[in-house]
């Protein structure tokens, strides 16, 4: 220091008053810190509602943790291996949700998926009307999942269904069980959730859309490009991050479904359309269960973890 001073004194210089090197480096400090006091509501909230709960489930799935008894024993992963167990009590019913997740999910995301997209392609053209059609498709969406269900539940029914009159006037047959027998059972739960839900995401995909340049288009014209040629070539790889999300938020969605089937179908016929998080509900709030409802909990989510993360990895975004 006392070189930077004789070197500053040589040239002439006077060395920097000690308040104010004390005051830049308070001002760096605050500079540094000001990112975290802006999360720090976030952080706040995301640990108290956010890890800690799944800290707390996942502790919870270690013990034999019934809510009707007083004492709970640390059973490790007992819980977990009554899961994969066929002499377990909840083996059957456990692989029986995850095959109706399964085939929800399976038969949903690839609808929920290209008929927004055909959608947003049309509602992204100028003609009159747009705007109506643009609020049409999307209000569905801003009913909850009880009105839904309800509402659908009445539609739906084999004697006095409204679906079931409007065929047998067109001469169809007027008795189907789409509540009650499958493969109707999820054809109605599938067709419910697409006209439900497919307005959100043609509302991204429309973002989406016009986030990609006109030029890009009238460069394709330009070359001869069919239309066929620009949504192959222009649309698909501008909407690839748009198509990222949709997908996995999609996926996320299905496998979470409950509501629907909850309301619409009641499990019917058996318990073939009783997805996961009906079981889990049933588990940890009917039966008393909390131990394994909360290791159902933590084997589903990192069944769907798993999946996402094969999802970004197949399909991520990568800069040309």
């Amino acid at each position: 220091m006392a070189d930077v001073i004789e070197v500053g004194a040589a040239r002439g210089d006077a060395p920097p008053p000690a308040g104010r090197t004390r005051r830049r480096g308070a001002t760096e400090r605050g500079h540094r810190a000001t990112p975290y006091l802006f999360l720090a509501p976030y952080l706040v909230l995301f640990l108290v509602f956010g890890l800690a709960p799944i800290l707390f489930g996942i502790w919870i799935s270690l013990h034999q943790w019934d809510l009707q008894l007083p004492n709970r024993p640390f059973i490790g992963l007992e819980n977990y291996r009554d899961l994969f167990s066929s002499d377990s009590a909840d083996y059957a019913d456990w692989w029986s949700s995850v095959r109706a997740t399964a085939i929800f999910t399976v038969l949903s995301v690839p609808l929920l998926v290209v008929v927004p997209l055909g959608l947003a392609l049309l509602l992204n053209e100028k003609f009159p009307g747009r705007t109506f059609f643009r609020a049409a498709f999307f209000a569905p969406y801003v009913l909850g999942v009880a009105v839904i269900g309800l509402l659908w539940r009445f539609l739906l029914d084999a004697n006095l269904g409204l679906v079931n009159r409007l065929l047998g006037a067109v001469g169809l047959p007027a008795d189907t069980p789409w509540v009650t027998d499958v493969p109707w059972a999820w054809v109605s739960l599938v067709g419910v959730t697409v006209w439900w839900t497919c307005g959100f995401n043609a509302v991204i995909y429309l973002a989406g859309l016009q986030d990609i340049p006109a030029e890009l288009y009238e460069a394709a014209r330009v070359d001869g490009a069919t239309a066929w040629d620009r949504f192959r070539h222009v649309t698909l790889p501008g909407l690839r991050p748009v198509l990222l999300f949709v997908l996995t938020t999609t996926i996320l969605a299905s496998a979470n479904v409950f509501g629907q089937s909850f309301l619409i179908t009641q499990g019917a016929p058996g318990e073939q359309t009783r997805t996961v998080v009906w079981r889990i509900v049933d588990e940890g709030l009917r039966n008393y269960d909390v131990g394994q409802a909360s290791a159902m909990s933590v084997l589903f989510a990192l069944l769907l973890a798993v999946v996402s993360i094969v999802n970004f990895r197949l399909f991520r975004y990568r800069e040309d």
